[in-house]
């Protein structure tokens, strides 16, 4: 039952169960009397039955912020309302909620949120019901961990702030050491190759899945999906990257089965087009649907790449070219994450250049497919090389002249989505994830980086940076 108020000059956004007051304009849309050219990077862009208000899209990212154990495991809270509900507030156009598990054993830890109950809907639908109410999208990453689950909280596993340092989650603190499961079983298939009994590996040695737990994760996917929608998100993204389920069955490394789910390149990407096939058909034709994927394992030099070969990009094109006829309608491209002996070239643009080799190759092929670009896009140097001459941005426009390290990021994520000269643009969106977590009001300060006057959040107006 939504909430009412008698209040003729704002009676509040309606469907939803409280008070709160509709926005004069959408933040994060150029004001009508805006006199700078809008960039792309500010257009709406429908896809299918939804509309982004602008092209900056707020990436999933783990928080590791809900209940182990009890009845609301797995659960969303109000934390999620107040840090995902602020990137709305402040106007990216559509707001990712971090990798949700289909399965209580596909969660990254037992901290990580789920969506294989009934009993889940509910707190989901509160967090997604905010974000719309702000004028955003609300977004869902489902996902499953694979031999990548049962690890603790991050900031439990070492002193060092900010450490990426996996430590094993035991059942004492709601992990699942005997139910990891994986593409292939044993001691050594742990994902950093140190068997469980070392005290120094940092991950459980999974059980190979069999040909009934995979129909069985298909179903529970397609489930998670049908979840989604009750509860009113408006896009669903599966992860099929960063060494998770999907992306270790894609990968021969992880990958060495001998039945159907195994082997040649059809097979080994069998069970993501299941999910996507079991997913479309229980979705409203209306929903956008997402793939995120490594689009390169960076294998292709190390020992394991030469000896079984590796999920590449070339490999990522050939499964582009399948996704439109599967309902797919945007491919996310990331990068890594199967293996901790991938060499990773981290030089500036390292997946940007990625994925406008796929988007370039899709189009080649005439099929029609989204491209999201992810990945260091607030780094100045980097900004520097993703401009090419005659760029869309004018330098100067905003505070400082255009030397700062944000008006290079300014300028860095227009040109992605923007024409270049005689060519495309090298997406058609760009998912920032880090960037939000430090400045939730990023969008607003490209903004006016780049000279252009914005809509604010109607309680922000008070403070809203100077008019240009």
């Amino acid at each position: 039952m939504s909430y009412t108020r008698d209040n003729n000059n704002n009676p509040g956004v309606q469907g939803i169960p409280y008070y709160t007051p509709e926005h004069a304009v959408t933040p994060g849309i150029p004001n009508a009397k805006n006199t700078t050219p809008v960039p792309t990077l500010f257009k709406p862009l429908t896809i299918r039955g939804a509309t982004l208000r602008n092209r900056i899209l707020v990436a999933p990212m783990c928080q590791y912020s809900t209940a182990a154990i009890g009845p609301e495991t797995g659960a969303l809270t109000d934390y999620h309302i107040a840090t995902l509900g602020h990137y709305a507030l402040k106007g990216a156009s559509l707001v990712f909620i971090e990798a949700t598990g289909v399965q209580p054993n596909g969660r990254i830890s037992p901290n990580c949120p789920g969506l294989w109950s009934d009993a889940q809907i509910p707190a989901l639908r509160r967090v997604s019901d905010f974000i719309k109410s702000q004028g955003a999208l609300s977004g869902i990453q489902l996902a499953h961990a694979g031999r990548k689950g049962s690890t603790a909280a991050p900031w439990t596993t070492s002193s060092k702030p900010g450490s990426k340092i996996s430590k094993r989650a035991g059942a004492e603190i709601g992990g699942w050491p005997a139910d990891v499961v994986g593409p292939m079983g044993g001691e050594e298939w742990t994902w950093d190759g140190i068997p469980s009994t070392d005290e120094t590996g940092g991950f459980w040695a999974p059980r190979a899945l069999t040909e009934e737990d995979i129909s069985q994760v298909v179903q529970d996917w397609a489930s998670a999906a049908a979840r989604a929608v009750k509860a009113g998100v408006n896009v669903i993204e599966i992860h099929g990257a960063h060494g998770y389920l999907v992306h270790q069955f894609l990968s021969p490394i992880s990958n060495r089965r001998t039945d159907k789910y195994g082997g040649s390149f059809d097979n080994r990407t069998r069970l993501l087009i299941e999910i996507l096939t079991a997913i479309r058909k229980v979705v409203p034709e209306t929903m956008p649907l997402f793939l995120r994927i490594s689009a390169t394992e960076w294998h292709e030099n190390s020992e394991l790449g030469k000896q079984y070969g590796s999920w590449d990009v070339e490999s990522t094109i050939r499964l582009a070219k399948l996704l439109p006829e599967l309902g797919v309608d945007l491919l996310d491209v990331s990068s890594a994450g199967n293996n901790p002996q991938a060499k990773i070239p981290m030089h500036n643009n390292y997946q940007v250049a990625i994925a406008d080799r796929v988007r370039a190759a899709v189009k080649a092929d005439g099929k029609q497919l989204l491209i999201g670009a992810v990945g260091l896009i607030t780094e100045a140097e980097q900004a520097r090389d993703i401009l090419e001459e005659g760029g869309a941005t004018r330098a100067g426009n905003g505070v400082d002249g255009g030397n700062s390290d944000l008006d290079q990021e300014a300028k860095a994520v227009v040109e992605m989505t923007e024409k270049l000269s005689g060519g495309d643009p090298m997406a058609d969106v760009v998912l920032v994830a880090r960037q939000f977590m430090r400045e939730p009001e990023w969008v607003l300060k490209v903004a006016h980086q780049l000279g252009l006057d914005i809509a604010w959040p109607s309680q922000f107006l008070r403070v809203r940076f100077p008019k240009l």
